[in-house]
């Protein structure tokens, strides 16, 4: 079986968190969005928005909020993803319709799929043009300084904020839990306790397991995650946040 270059760009997937300062040529940022673009929405309603940084004054405004990790900086582009029902609400206001239909929760759900599906495909775009990525899971931790910075009006909300670049770097591939982990057929089969033992076995003895074991001085991964890495209390304390930024921005304004 002849695999084409789009599969090869999706099963060589890498996070690059070091950049040349070479800049991105506007013919393929173009494609890159011409291709976020042309993803799949929510009954065509496309509820979302990009917001291109390459200004260096704006990039180092936003890196404090994402909490400076070096490429925020070093990457010549940066794309925020966000969904957005302000657009369509103000084309419902110019057309005499209901205004305030999507001011809730499911159509939060449906923008942030949106926002997602374009982010990805602009990742795949990007990654097959030769360029690296990086998502930067900070958007959503510091997402009111976003949405100041960005001047966010209501109905708007940062979802995914990506780096883009020529990479200065070629890390190895990221280690990945076995195929069969996420499939299930036809209904959902609960995993047993011999089950979750085969499926993380591989990645607990990863090298780059073990180099967490001895950076965080504690044999147990589960508990690097949920006592070092993203602990209960920082979680509690963001989603408070969150749901206090949703209100405001008329995501969560009927409940």
């Amino acid at each position: 079986m002849n695999i084409n270059s789009t599969l090869k760009t999706l099963l060589n997937h890498r996070s690059i968190r070091k950049y040349s300062s070479q800049k991105i040529e506007k013919e393929k940022l173009d494609y890159i969005i011409q291709a976020a673009c042309n993803g799949s929405t929510m009954g065509n309603l496309q509820l979302y928005s990009i917001i291109i940084t390459e200004d260096a004054e704006m990039k180092a405004k936003a890196a404090p909020f994402h909490f400076n990790q070096p490429m925020v900086t070093e990457a010549p582009l940066l794309l925020t993803f966000c969904a957005d029902l302000n657009r369509f609400s103000k084309y419902c206001q110019y057309r005499e319709a209901e205004t305030t239909a999507y001011d809730n929760l499911q159509s939060y759900h449906w923008a942030v799929t949106d926002a997602l599906i374009a982010a990805q495909n602009a990742c795949v775009a990007a990654e097959s043009l030769g360029l690296g990525i990086c998502w930067l899971g900070t958007i959503t931790f510091n997402c009111d300084k976003f949405i100041e910075l960005f001047e966010l009006p209501p109905r708007v909300f940062p979802i995914a904020s990506i780096s883009f670049g020529y990479p200065k770097e070629t890390p190895e591939l990221t280690d990945k839990l076995p195929h069969e982990t996420f499939i299930h057929y036809e209904k959902y089969k609960d995993y047993s306790e011999e089950a979750i033992n085969k499926i993380y076995s591989d990645k607990e003895q990863h090298p780059n397991t073990l180099a967490l074991f001895e950076e965080n001085n504690l044999n147990n991964l589960a508990r690097i995650f949920t006592e070092r890495r993203y602990k209960k209390e920082d979680n509690e304390y963001f989603s408070k946040i969150l749901v206090e930024v949703l209100k405001k921005q008329k995501f969560l304004d009927s409940y």
